[in-house]
Order: structure tokens, then sequence, then C-alpha cells
């Protein structure tokens, strides 16, 4: 069986017990068809980066499957029908990650500090490695004025 990686975004006015409801029910669907979802993460609501059928914000949730492309056509088609599905995409992919997403490690990087800085090394010092050199004398701009 194929490997897939689902994301859907759901409306940002339906609870999280509510989106939980609705993972269980796509969940239901792939199982129906002898496929099994290994991973489900709920990267909570996050802003869109534009208005998607009048909503700003929406709820993100991932999963990992392993099914029938069958089972695939069948989540999509009723996902295409619930009101409550804004957006979603399926991505076939050679493996799934392993660990948390990219999403949940950043969310893990965000608590880095107080003043949420990220720790630095020493600075390269001079005509080091990372340095760009001395600067460049300018050129005699005298005789061009006015053409700016």
């Amino acid at each position: 069986m194929a490997l897939y990686e689902h994301v859907y975004l759901a409306r940002q006015d339906i609870s999280a017990q509510q989106v939980e409801a609705l993972t269980e029910q796509l969940k239901a669907v792939i199982e129906s068809f002898e496929g099994k979802v290994t991973k489900v993460e709920y990267w909570g609501v996050k802003s869109l980066a534009y208005r998607i059928k009048k909503n700003r914000k929406a709820h993100f949730s991932l999963l990992n499957i392993e099914a029938p492309s069958a089972a695939l056509t069948e989540m999509e088609r009723q996902m295409g029908i619930n009101e409550d599905v804004l957006r979603f995409m399926t991505l076939r992919v050679e493996e799934h990650e392993a660990g948390p997403s990219a999403m949940m490690r950043k969310r893990d990087d965000d608590d880095r500090g107080e003043r949420g800085e990220r720790p630095r090394g020493p600075r390269p010092e001079r005509g080091e490695k990372g340095d760009r050199g001395p600067r460049r004398p300018r050129e005699d701009t005298a005789g061009e004025e006015g053409l700016y």
C-alpha cells in the first residue's frame, strides 16, 4: 500500500473536539478500505495567509496514511462535501517522517528563552571566514550631480 501525508484545514468557529471527531470520521473511512492512519497531529488554530471562504484562521491537522488509492479518493470526496473543511491536500511520500513533524518541532523551537533569542556562538574575528573583508573606496561621483 502507498504512503500519504494528508493535511486539512477546518473552519475556525468549530471546536477542537469537533475537529477531533472529523479526524476520527476520516480514520474510519481509511480503515474501511483496509488502510491505516499511522500518525495524527493537531497543529492548532493558525492564521491563514489569505481569506479562504471568508475565514482568516483555521484548525490545521496532519494525518500520515498507509492505504490504497481508493481509500484516499473516498476520503477526499467526503471532505469536499463537508462544509467545515476549508482546504485539504494529500501528498504521496516514499516514507513517513519519524518523530514529530516540522510544524511540531517549530513549536518546540519557539520555547527558546525569555526574549525569544536564539543562542549564538562567538562572532568571527576580522579576516576569518564569514567576514566580507575591507570596504572598497567609493567611486568619485562629483561629475554626476543631478542624475538621481
